[in-house]
């Protein structure tokens, strides 16, 4: 396959470009996330699959630009950076917010008749209508850096300087505004097969909100539950990566 010729976009990471995979994976990162959290993802599967990685802005080096604290916003603006990289089949990852957001993104696709992702894998997430009831966006400065402490998935060394601290206060008060604000309409759905993936220790994300995710496919769906909690893909990280390259494989 020859090159890509698409242009390099503020909003993806190639941390291993691969120009003759077949395959493309794009990997959405949760609340207060960035690009970089899929960097093992990238390695992983690349005899698979190039990887992109959606940096949001607010974040890295983003650092300069507001943060969106809307989910169909970001899926707007996702989407628009996404369909010159759709030169070959899409697969989508999203974890937590990522979730939503890849489900909305691919909703874009359909919505305007272009040839979006083959499979959706949702991981860590309730379902796109299930209620979400948290208002940690609402919490003072302190309230919500000790929630996403206690809920893991971000360096506790940043959490620490009180000048990083500073820095990404406001990008994490947009996302977790994205995400707490953010509901589906219960009919609304996609035609791509969904495979739902969760911690079963998950308090965000249970068995029950996790399968819901089922009503919004009119394809297959599977619900795949691994040890952990909120963040098990951190230390199931082998085995979540094998249900993606086995889908890519297949």
């Amino acid at each position: 396959m020859a090159r890509s010729t698409t242009v390099e976009s503020p909003w993806f990471r190639r941390f291993r470009p691969v120009d003759t995979a077949p395959a493309r994976v794009v990997c959405f990162p949760h609340a207060g996330g960035s690009a970089s959290y899929f960097l093992d993802y990238a390695t992983a599967l690349a005899p698979y699959a190039d990887v992109l990685a959606v940096q949001y802005p607010g974040r890295q080096d983003r650092f300069g630009e507001p943060g969106i604290d809307s989910v169909d916003v970001l899926a707007d603006r996702v989407y628009e950076a996404l369909l010159p990289w759709a030169d070959r089949p899409l697969t989508f990852f999203g974890h937590s917010m990522g979730a939503a957001v890849c489900f909305e993104v691919a909703r874009r696709f359909d919505r305007d008749g272009v040839a979006g992702p083959d499979h959706l894998f949702v991981s860590g997430s309730r379902s796109a209508s299930w209620p979400r009831d948290s208002a940690v966006h609402r919490l003072s400065d302190d309230g919500l850096l000790a929630e996403v402490s206690e809920l893991g998935g971000t360096d506790e060394r940043l959490l620490a300087d009180p000048e990083l601290r500073a820095v990404i206060l406001p990008a994490l008060r947009s996302d977790y505004t994205a995400i707490e604000t953010y509901r589906s309409e219960p009919d609304a759905v996609v035609p791509q097969p969904i495979t739902a993936l969760t911690g079963d220790a998950d308090a965000r994300a249970t068995l029950e909100q996790a399968g819901d995710w089922a009503r919004h496919t009119s394809g297959a769906f599977a619900l795949k539950v691994f040890p952990g909690g909120h963040f098990y893909l951190a230390e199931q990280r082998d085995a979540v990566l094998e249900v993606v390259a086995a889908h890519l494989r297949g």
